[in-house]
């Protein structure tokens, strides 16, 4: 991390309103980066107040344990709006998309798997597909491991050159199981040996820097949960499939 991201002078150049939380475009230096203030997050029933921002930092840590570079650097530091995530900006490839909706007839034959069919506000049928990728088996693998409630297709950048990055990840890490995802193409399949040999990065860190750097951000009884999750996940070698009450994906889905 360049020297004066954590205390240079952040200065806020935008903001994204679309975002359900207040967040912010600005720069330290010459870098672009994402400002999401603490003082910004809107409380929610399921997950404890003024704590999203320490989740999006929680992510970024354990996508570095996994190895696959899914969430773009991401640390907590001062703003002009008080303490806050910030979090690198990535430019995604504006003729690329990793998730789409099309017409059952115009779905891809290859390349794409099937999540869901639907109908539109006009009533007639669509499908969600994503695409067939490492990149995204990996990011499916990794919202396991984290408990993603909030996966939406909107999440998932499509960078040039084929890599994935996926962002917002405030709803992650409950005790609870919460995975609600647009990634269900791979449900009941086996794990490859990169994806397993990841989980086991990430269970064995919890036994030393990545535990302790967590022990800073989540609960003492979030980070036992996700060490459970991650044995289960690789005792079953295999992609889950929805459990619970809960809907298995978010809404809105992008």
């Amino acid at each position: 991390m360049p020297a004066d991201l954590p205390t240079g002078g952040l200065t806020l150049t935008g903001r994204i309103t679309t975002a359900s939380n207040a967040t912010f475009v600005g720069s330290v230096g010459e870098t672009t980066v994402v400002y999401k203030p603490i003082a910004g997050e809107k409380p929610l029933w399921d997950f404890p107040d003024g704590f999203l921002a320490h989740r999006e930092v929680a992510a970024y840590l354990v996508s570095e344990a996994l190895g696959w570079n899914i969430v773009p650097r991401t640390w907590l530091r001062d703003g002009p709006l008080g303490e806050g995530m910030v979090q690198l900006w990535q430019e995604p490839d504006p003729g690329q998309k990793a998730v789409d909706i099309f017409s059952p007839e115009e779905a891809p034959e290859s390349g794409w798997r099937h999540v869901l069919e639907g109908e539109d506000e006009t009533g007639r049928t669509v499908a969600l597909l994503h695409e067939d990728s490492v990149a995204l088996r990996r990011m499916a693998v990794f919202d396991v491991v984290v408990n993603n409630a909030d996966r939406k297709g909107g999440h998932i950048l499509a960078m040039a050159g084929g890599h994935r990055h996926g962002v917002d990840h405030g709803l992650t890490f409950h005790t609870d199981h919460k995975l609600r995802t647009v990634l269900w193409g791979w449900l009941g399949e086996d794990l490859g040996s990169d994806e397993l040999q990841g989980i086991e990065r990430v269970s064995e860190g919890l036994d030393g820097k990545l535990g302790r750097d967590l022990a800073d951000l989540l609960s003492v009884d979030e980070i036992a949960s996700l060490a459970v999750r991650c044995a289960r996940l690789r005792s079953a070698a295999r992609f889950p499939a929805p459990a619970g009450g809960m809907p298995a994906v978010p809404w809105p889905l992008f």
